[in-house]
């Protein structure tokens, strides 16, 4: 068999992708801080603060995340008029050098012009970047593609590779909950006296009737999916099957919330069970082979196939629905979350 050398430019390519993921995470130098110290707050209302922050600073600020160690919201700026807007807030003001503006206007331009499969990208407010994922899948032409792409937006955008495929956590075959498929509940939640459970999209296309165990009974029914473009799904129980408003080792699940970037987060799933960490990124993008998702979490928590749709939260708090990844529990990973406010609303459900 003949084999063709790669031609010298896609070289290039590559070797820039390397070179820039060994470097460009360096975080920006934060700018000095003075007067009125930062507010220890509590993971949601740091969450409920940003987003409040983010609105009245608007192109004055870009992004935001928690120290859970010191309890402040640190909040992004490109000047002192912000600084002392954020600290009247009783956040913590980080001068950086690229605007939400700036960074926005990469991820249309990504967007737009490199939607491969195998790919992903999340604004990182620590790094003051746009961090571009591309797994082993991405090789040749769309390798040379994506670099064309991220090295003409320049150091707003980072590019590192992963050593495992990014898919979504579904297990196919392996009848457990579906026919098709096993997927993992995410929250229980009731509409009009009526009771439903929310897993992923991806699992709600593929599964129409639901089993509690292996060949078992059926207990619910898909009623809604969306998948691509979202990933969410909604069941409504036809059993009388148990549905208590808690996760799997967790406690109880009271409320639904926003995550906030560097928050403490636990996610469960069939396949792994419970597993911890925290919140890397918000609004990702990822470009699975089926289709893009967009507005999802990102997370430095594993989790493997069978996971899908399996609950992300905090605490009490309901946070979000896994929808993929890379990794497995053994090496690490990072994975994708559905925000589940956003699937509250489109069902017009609530948790409990």
């Amino acid at each position: 068999m003949k084999i063709r050398r790669m031609p010298a430019r896609a070289v290039r390519a590559a070797t820039a992708v390397v070179a820039l993921a060994a470097v460009a995470l360096v975080p920006v130098r934060a700018g000095a801080s003075s007067g009125r110290p930062a507010a220890v707050l509590s993971a949601s209302s740091a969450a409920r603060l940003a987003t409040s922050l983010a609105a009245e600073l608007k192109g004055a600020a870009a992004g935001s995340y928690y120290d859970g160690r010191t309890g402040a919201l640190v909040v992004n700026v490109l000047g002192p008029a912000a600084e002392d807007a954020v600290r009247a807030a009783g956040a913590e003001p980080r001068r950086v050098r690229f605007s939400q503006a700036r960074l926005d206007a990469a991820r249309r331009v990504l967007g737009s012009r490199a939607a491969i499969p195998g790919t992903a990208w999340v604004a990182d407010p620590r790094a003051n970047r746009v961090v571009v994922t591309a797994d082993p899948t991405v090789t040749g032409a769309r390798m040379a593609r994506l670099t064309e792409v991220t090295e003409s937006l320049g150091d707003v955008v980072v590019v590192r590779r992963t050593a495992t495929r990014l898919t979504r956590l579904l297990a196919g075959g392996d009848a457990i909950w579906g026919r098709t498929a096993r997927c993992s509940l995410g929250f229980n939640v009731t509409k009009g006296g009526e009771a439903y459970f929310l897993t992923a999209g991806h699992c709600g296309k593929a599964v129409p009737n639901w089993s509690d165990s292996r060949d078992g009974r059926e207990v619910a029914v898909t009623v809604a999916s969306v998948f691509p473009g979202r990933d969410h799904a909604l069941a409504r129980y036809t059993a009388g099957t148990d549905h208590p408003g808690a996760v799997a080792g967790g406690g109880a699940i009271t409320r639904a919330g926003r995550a906030a970037v560097g928050q403490a987060v636990s996610r469960s799933g069939s396949t792994t069970g419970t597993h911890h960490g925290r919140v890397a990124g918000l609004d990702a993008t990822v470009n699975y082979a089926e289709g893009r998702v967009d507005g999802l979490i990102k997370a430095d928590v594993c989790a493997e196939a069978g996971d899908s749709g399996g609950p992300l939260y905090d605490g009490d708090t309901a946070l979000g629905l896994t929808s993929g990844g890379s990794g497995d529990c053994t090496t690490g990973g990072e994975t994708y979350y559905q925000p589940v406010e956003d699937a509250l609303r489109t069902y017009g459900v609530r948790v409990g």
